[in-house]
């Protein structure tokens, strides 16, 4: 199964991207694009979301409203998203109207569990072992077929460790059932991994392709914590995680950026390296924000350039970097930050601080090894 791109025609400096949602994602896409003499109309159901301070126009609206929707359409040259809980109904109205990158069937991919592991698996892409589940009898037979420890997942709406809960034996299943409030969901056996890895890549219109180095990524309660350029696991590795990106991004036919998430767990019994893809995101990825400061083209311009049908740009590292979130009260410490030497801040301009929430990120350049 593929996804269908539509045809792109190149977008000149002055042409208006449609973004939707306006999140701190769509706030460095925005910033972007302007600089390379775009504009941007934000569509949000929020009031005054963060990137709708850098946008040229904003519609706030929900994103069930067939009409304002069709209106946003007209008013701009293409549509992307910033985050892949838009419903891919929505996509799909725009997508009679102007062209929508990524195509709106990777978003519905993406943001399904089941449908995602079952896409990369017919792709030859490996993941953790997984069953579907509908109800709590699937829950009981899959916790048997898969053993625990494991882990069971909502098919969707999750993200930073929400909708999911840890079984640790089948005593465990009726609260895990209870906790993702009985929805249909994925049992995934869990698995020992050395670190977690991503790769963002980017596909234009004409099949270009461009990946960026491979990193690793540290969490903490579900939420990434720091990411670190370039990973520090085996050439083989870090050749198989592009290999295994370039495959993704090939069999979706995607415009735009995207993020693979994996698992790197050394090498299998034949000494192959062995990765787990954990899962995409259609999208710009905070794993990515690295970019902005250590490599020639950052992800926000590359998604633009793609889904614009600019060439791609240059994705190599001009330094070696650490990228930490700033959550919750973390922002409030922005000046010492802004006083460390080497080191570069961005905030998202939000207006409350709350426990867990993205307020904005630094990187820490250092020499490129």
């Amino acid at each position: 199964m593929t996804t269908q791109a539509a045809e792109a025609s190149v977008l000149a400096p002055g042409s208006t991207i449609g973004i939707l949602g306006g999140g701190q994602l769509g706030r460095m896409m925005a910033s972007a694009a302007a600089e390379l003499g775009l504009k941007v109309h934000i569509y949000a159901p929020e009031q005054n979301p963060p990137a709708a301070e850098l946008a040229a126009v904003t519609t706030t609206a929900a994103y069930t409203d067939a009409a304002r929707l069709a209106a946003f359409a007209d008013s701009v040259d293409v549509v992307t998203y910033e985050f892949e809980n838009v419903p891919a109904e929505t996509a799909a109205i725009l997508a009679k109207h102007t062209n929508v990158f990524p195509a709106p069937d990777a978003l519905r991919i993406a943001q399904n569990r089941s449908l995602e592991k079952t896409f990369l698996n017919d792709n030859g892409l490996a993941t953790a072992p997984f069953r579907i589940v509908e109800s709590f009898n699937d829950l009981q037979d899959a916790i048997a077929e898969i053993g625990t420890p494991c882990v069971l997942k909502t098919q969707t709406m999750g993200y930073d460790g929400k909708g999911q809960a840890k079984i640790d034996s089948a005593e465990d299943a009726d609260t895990a059932w209870d906790a993702i409030g009985q929805k249909p969901a994925i049992v995934e056996a869990f698995i020992p991994f050395d670190c977690e890895i991503s790769v963002i890549a980017a596909r234009g219109p004409d099949g270009a392709i461009a990946l960026y180095d491979v990193v690793d990524n540290v969490h903490k309660n579900h939420i990434l914590h720091q990411t670190h350029v370039p990973a520090q696991i085996d050439d083989d590795l870090i050749t198989h995680a592009h290999e295994m990106a370039h495959t993704l991004i090939s069999a979706l036919n995607y415009v735009g950026v995207i993020a693979v998430e994996m698992f790197a767990c050394g090498h299998d019994e034949k000494g192959k390296p062995l990765i787990l893809v954990n899962e995409i995101a259609p999208r710009v990825h905070n794993s990515g924000h690295w970019t902005q400061d250590a490599a020639v083209t950052s992800q926000f311009e590359q998604h633009i350039r793609a889904i614009c049908g600019w060439p791609l740009g240059d994705t190599s590292r001009t330094h070696n970097a650490v990228m930490t979130n700033l959550l919750g009260d973390d922002v409030n410490a922005w000046q010492d930050f802004a006083a460390k030497p080497n080191t570069k801040v961005h905030l998202y301009g939000k207006a409350e601080a709350h426990a867990g929430r993205k307020m904005g990120h630094v990187t820490e350049l250092l020499p490129k090894a």
